[in-house]
């Protein structure tokens, strides 16, 4: 399977959990309505360092599935990721997908 770019990625759809629902949500939306979910559990309490927070919750399951798509090849990953190896080694590491 050929991992899409990222240009297509923003129009890329996510069925719903239901499979008798037949909405679909891209991607985008779905991170839009997760946010607005996020700030309304606050409660008016103050968020910080929300971008961290965002980029941890995305990065660690796209090298996840990624890895997963690419049979675990490193080159192919950095490729599809558009990251150089040695930077999606260190990102591997930090969330404990290196498999060492």
């Amino acid at each position: 399977m050929n991992l899409q770019t990222t240009e297509t990625v923003q129009t890329t759809t996510l069925m719903s959990n239901d499979s008798h629902n037949n909405d679909v949500t891209t991607l985008t939306e779905t991170v839009k309505n997760t946010l607005i979910e996020y700030f309304d559990q606050l409660d008016g309490a103050e968020p910080s360092e929300i971008y961290n927070m965002v980029l941890k919750q995305i990065e660690a399951p796209l090298l996840e599935v990624v890895m997963q798509q690419v049979s675990g090849n490193q080159t192919k990953a950095a490729a599809c990721l558009g990251l150089n190896r040695g930077t999606l080694r260190k990102k591997l590491r930090i969330y404990g997908l290196d498999n060492s």
